[in-house]
């Protein structure tokens, strides 16, 4: 009888005990919880960013998804939250403007130093303008007077000038312009608005036709006397609103 009484009592205070083997064990859980709650807060975010930025260059012509692959679970698709993919579209976004900014820079002193090299500053000018490169042509040096069909000596600039522009993706404009004085008795032109647009599409006609660009690529426009960039007072003024200009527009500015 005694025996089984302390057996008994044994097992009785067994029995008490065991909570404390489970209290142990929360207690540690809950501690290593803690401790990576802390670890990552300590993430440097500057460089997760820069980490992400260059997974995303690496990446950025790799192949699409498997169409149909298995996700995560058991065959379904893996999914996002629209708010852990919109970070993502940013600086994906913000990546490929910076290609592109740094190709339109890269047009623009090319094509600074060929003119340098070909002494053609008289004839063309270049600049960097909110909508884009803007490349300016002397409109005696593409046209005979008060006439829109190209000259030969025009075109080995408008070839140079295609060979950039079949590398780049953006829109580009052509743009006709002419003084404020009346056309001459007997042109085959109507007024100024008609003539300086059918000098656009003499040019727009060389890159599509001759430089075999894709027409979807361009933009054509004829302003006449509306636009000039200086004044028609003078004749040195009115030459230089005489022109043609084509500007590889910034992709924010393509219509």
């Amino acid at each position: 009888m005694r025996r089984r009484r302390r057996t008994g009592a044994r097992q009785s205070a067994d029995k008490q005990e065991r909570w404390l083997i489970t209290y142990s064990d929360l207690i540690t859980l809950l501690l290593i919880f803690f401790v990576v709650l802390y670890a990552m807060s300590q993430l440097d975010a500057r460089k997760y960013e820069t980490l992400a930025q260059s997974l995303q260059f690496e990446f950025r012509y790799a192949g699409t998804p498997l169409e149909g692959g298995a996700g995560v679970l058991d065959g379904q698709p893996a999914s996002r939250s629209n708010d852990a993919a919109q970070p993502e579209r940013e600086v994906t976004a913000e990546a490929a403007a910076q290609v592109q900014e740094r190709e339109l820079q890269d047009l623009l002193r090319i094509i600074e130093d060929y003119i340098r090299a070909q002494q053609l500053e008289q004839q063309i000018t270049v600049a960097d303008t909110p909508r884009g490169i803007a490349i300016r042509l002397n409109d005696l040096f593409l046209f005979d007077l008060g006439r829109a069909d190209l000259k030969q000596a025009a075109q080995p600039v408008l070839r140079k000038l295609a060979s950039l522009f079949e590398q780049l993706p953006n829109t580009i404009s052509i743009e006709g312009h002419t003084d404020n004085l009346p056309l001459q008795r007997g042109s085959s032109f109507q007024d100024n608005w008609e003539l300086s647009a059918a000098r656009a599409l003499s040019v727009l006609r060389y890159y599509v036709d001759t430089a075999g660009l894709a027409p979807e690529r361009f933009e054509l426009a004829g302003y006449a006397d509306t636009r000039p960039v200086a004044s028609n007072a003078d004749p040195e003024g009115r030459q230089q609103n005489r022109r043609v200009e084509i500007t590889v527009l910034r992709p924010a500015q393509a219509k």
